[in-house]
């Protein structure tokens, strides 16, 4: 039998209102009654109806997190930190799956709505006008992790992907490489294709390299696709003296791909990886990498979104964390 609020103001012989006042932690409520309250509560097992105080209060307390893949490490840690936050702010998070699939994502966008949650943060490799349009119409904030909004009209939080991946190939550059592959994501992502690309370009063109495009080799992100882009880089008739990958993931498919074939990181071959997930020290050589702070672009993110939900004040709706280079074993 599920137990009501009006079961719990019966045996305590109180108003409902006053166990209503007790359950939201009102202090207005005298000690004594609190504690006879509280007893009864814990007597009866009685739980507070989340979808009632919802109605009553037009809030639920509860976020939607729409993420790509739970099962990637990178956006495991974005979770993590979108999460802890949430716990932070006494928020409880319904978290789906959507596969970087368009259809899905809108889909999981109106349920989630659906469910009356309070805001939503939102990741995915692809935003394109259709997701914008739902955005605009929500009626509730959603902000954005890890993703690119051209318009800048979607609160987000990121790194300068650009910049980052320019540090990267500049970093080889130092080190006198003059010949450098590209293992990137998907091109049909902004970030790849106009930040990421642009910044291999960028730094390229700054050293007085020519670009080669059979030199960039598309993955998608998973450790196959690493080891399908070391097959056709090793076929190229002159070979790449470094490689920069666009995730660990893939990362890991190219140095063991290159091992395969007898080849060794990085006395032929020097990497330097995209996001310093746990990945990155679990192989050897050890990943120089680019390091994404994942978690505090999750916990940002969630924070933001916040302030949105409980209108405060915010000064920056675009959030730019900053990167760095982590030098470990991939690189001499």
């Amino acid at each position: 039998m599920n137990i009501t609020i009006y079961d719990v103001a019966r045996e305590a012989n109180v108003s409902m209102a006053t166990v209503s006042r007790v359950v939201n932690g009102n202090p207005n409520v005298k000690p004594a009654t609190r504690k006879k309250v509280m007893e009864v509560i814990d007597r009866l097992g009685y739980r507070p109806n989340a979808v009632a105080r919802g109605l009553a209060s037009k809030k639920t307390t509860t976020v939607g997190v729409i993420i790509p893949d739970i099962a990637s490490p990178f956006f495991a840690e974005l979770a993590r930190g979108i999460e802890d936050i949430a716990t932070m702010y006494k928020y409880n998070i319904i978290l789906s799956n959507s596969d970087q699939n368009i259809e899905k994502e809108l889909h999981l966008l109106n349920t989630m709505l659906g469910k009356q949650v309070d805001g939503i943060v939102f990741m995915g490799g692809n935003i394109k006008a259709e997701h914008v349009g739902e955005f605009k119409k929500s009626p509730v904030p959603i902000v954005l992790a890890g993703s690119i909004e051209e318009s800048g009209e979607i609160p987000s939080v990121n790194i300068d992907y650009e910049q980052a991946t320019f540090d990267a190939v500049s970093t080889f550059v130092e080190k006198g490489h003059k010949k450098i592959a590209f293992v990137i994501g998907p091109q049909l992502e902004p970030i790849n294709k106009d930040k990421k690309l642009e910044g291999y370009k960028r730094a390229l063109k700054d050293a007085g390299i020519e670009y080669n495009e059979e030199l960039v080799v598309e993955g998608d992100y998973t450790y196959d696709s690493g080891l399908e882009a070391i097959e056709r880089i090793l076929e190229l008739d002159t070979k790449p003296t470094a490689i920069l990958v666009g995730s660990d993931e893939m990362a890991l498919g190219v140095i063991h791909g290159a091992f395969d074939r007898g080849y060794s990181v990085p006395d032929d071959f020097e990497v330097i990886s995209s996001d310093n997930t746990r990945l990155t020290l679990m192989v050897r050589p050890q990943l120089t990498t680019i390091v994404q702070p994942l978690y505090d672009i999750g916990a940002v993110a969630m924070r933001l979104l916040t302030k949105y939900m409980n209108k405060e004040n915010v000064d920056e709706n675009i959030v730019v964390l900053p990167h760095r280079i982590e030098n470990r074993k991939s690189t001499k």
